[in-house]
């Protein structure tokens, strides 16, 4: 697959059914995958830390969830067909899932939150094996999960743990594995649980859903100040390409 390089992020030019079908596949061949949903916050802080630069060149896939990244590849000459979200993949893989009876995994979230998540997927998708689950919140050294995981031989591991800790303990772990698509999901359990209420597609369309969520939690206040720096190293990338 073709990538878009961004500040160093090589990201996989790919669509939302495209990945999707990608993903099925390797779930029908029992391949292994490793999929990142990544927005500029995402971008900047790989360009800040070296050892989470290294888990995002771990990845299998590496999609546009911010329109801020579509337009960046725009201006970079190697245009992103559209944002890939980890919701909207995790939803369409909630649905296939229980087309074809696979087994999943659900890592990450409050332990309340993670039991919404299983009664809503029990409701809404009652053909899926919940296989084995674990909140967010774990002695990162000091834990069983991966051995709980490759005993549970799920096809799908969901992991909403946030960024950057989902991408760093899927890049920790992945080699453990022989099979299973691993999609980062962030904050994905908390709307399916209802604590957290996406953007109505109409704010979706006009690309702002993140001013929904700043509306929502103004604690993000401060993660946005990375879209202008991330604008401003895209630019100087362009005028180094260009000279």
């Amino acid at each position: 697959m073709k990538h878009v390089n961004i500040l160093g992020v090589p990201f996989s030019i790919t669509n939302h059914s495209t990945l999707v079908e990608q993903l099925n596949q390797h779930i029908q061949k029992h391949e292994k995958s490793f999929v990142i949903t990544a927005n500029p916050e995402i971008v900047m802080r790989a360009n800040q830390e070296e050892a989470y630069m290294k888990s995002l060149h771990r990845a299998t896939y590496i999609t546009a969830d911010g329109i801020g990244i579509v337009k960046a590849s725009r201006l970079l000459g190697q245009t992103l067909p559209e944002r890939v979200t980890g919701y909207d993949v995790m939803i369409e893989m909630l649905k296939l899932a229980d087309l074809n009876h696979y087994r999943i995994y659900l890592l990450g979230a409050q332990r309340d939150t993670l039991e919404e998540v299983k009664k809503h997927i029990q409701q809404f998708y009652p053909h899926i094996q919940v296989v084995g689950s674990h909140d967010g919140y774990f002695d990162w050294q000091h834990n069983t999960i991966s051995e709980e995981i490759m005993q549970s031989s799920p096809d799908l591991v969901f992991v909403a743990l946030g960024a950057p800790k989902q991408e760093n303990w899927i890049a920790e772990h992945i080699d453990q594995f022989n099979k299973g698509v691993f999609l980062c999901v962030g904050g994905s359990f908390d709307v399916i649980a209802g604590k957290v209420k996406r953007a109505p597609l109409s704010w979706q369309n006009k690309n702002l859903e993140w001013f929904y969520r700043l509306l929502q939690q103004p604690t993000r206040w401060k993660r946005m100040l990375a879209l202008p720096r991330f604008s401003y190293h895209v630019i100087r990338q362009k005028v180094k390409r260009s000279l």
